[in-house]
């Protein structure tokens, strides 16, 4: 067994990744901006304070602005009325110069996301969760305009870690509409064989040992263990759990949903926490929005 534990699977570096994606799209803005005298604009709307909201904002708003995309900055307040979050909606549906429309999620209770969702105009949805494009990502032969973000970036670290994923088995963990089951609905679009484990799933363990490819997306800490995992099968860890670390600053740090340690033993390739899929989420917003606009600015 002295080979097995030597074993080191491949570390996707989502980070460096999402760099050369984040450069190749400076390149098109650049070129947008030369042959159109226009470039690329994104609306990220946040209502309230949280913290962690915020600063997801303060990094989209600082990569937009790192390749050249003109970010619009709406903060509203907590208390805003929902009516008043679809009129500012419908108001940047109508602007000419934002070609994506991003609301930041979770929102407050007295708010209903999916009324707000809906009325995102589908050629600005760049999170892709307007249900004509999830729905068109449903069907076989139709094309959504945009790609979830979260989803689309996993898939990119697959294809640009030369993993193929046609007749593969992929287990999903995990069934939530912002990546469970987008990205359930892309691998099976790329002729992936895809079961989906959730929390009512007996033995989850026995489908995922089963997986070529696994992209862990519930939300539990360390869930997903070595010995879980067919060696050499690429894990895709989308998970971002806080655990109690006395030895740092904070107080915790940062784990996925795999026990990253162990998955390095047996799988072929593993994403870390962080610096894997989470620089990716990013990088594929900046896509859609690039994408949005050259479909806008091209017509």
């Amino acid at each position: 067994m002295a080979s097995q534990s030597d074993h080191k699977a491949t570390i996707i570096d989502g980070k460096a990744i999402a760099q050369t994606i984040r450069n190749e799209i400076a390149e098109e803005v650049r070129h947008l901006s030369q042959k159109y005298g226009k470039v690329p604009g994104l609306a990220v709307v946040i209502v309230g304070t949280r913290k962690d909201s915020q600063s997801y904002v303060s990094m989209k708003r600082k990569a937009c602005a790192e390749v050249g995309i003109k970010s619009v900055d709406i903060d509203l307040p907590e208390n805003v009325s929902q009516d008043d979050l679809i009129a500012k909606v419908h108001e940047l549906n109508a602007t000419a110069d934002v070609h994506g429309i991003l609301v930041q999620l979770p929102l407050p209770n007295h708010i209903n996301e999916e009324k707000v969702l809906s009325e995102i105009s589908i050629e600005k949805d760049v999170d892709g969760f307007h249900p004509l494009n999830i729905g068109k990502l449903a069907m076989k032969g139709r094309e959504p305009l945009f790609l979830p973000c979260t989803p689309k970036g996993c898939l990119e670290l697959l294809s640009r870690s030369g993993i193929s994923i046609k007749g593969k088995k992929a287990v999903v963990v995990g069934r939530s509409n912002i990546v469970g089951l987008p990205v359930s609905l892309l691998l099976l679009k790329a002729d992936a064989t895809v079961t989906v484990v959730h929390s009512c799933t007996p033995d989850p363990e026995s489908f995922i040992r089963e997986a070529d490819i696994i992209i862990a997306a519930a939300g539990q800490a360390m869930m997903i263990k070595g010995s879980w995992i067919k060696p050499g099968a690429a894990v895709i860890d989308v998970g971002t759990n806080a655990i109690d670390d006395p030895s740092r600053k904070s107080g915790y740090r940062l784990v996925g949903d795999v026990d990253f340690q162990e998955a390095c033993k047996v799988a072929g390739w593993v994403t870390p926490v962080p610096g894997g899929v989470g620089p990716m989420t990013v990088a594929m917003l900046l896509k859609n929005t690039l994408d949005g606009a050259k479909h806008a600015i091209a017509q």
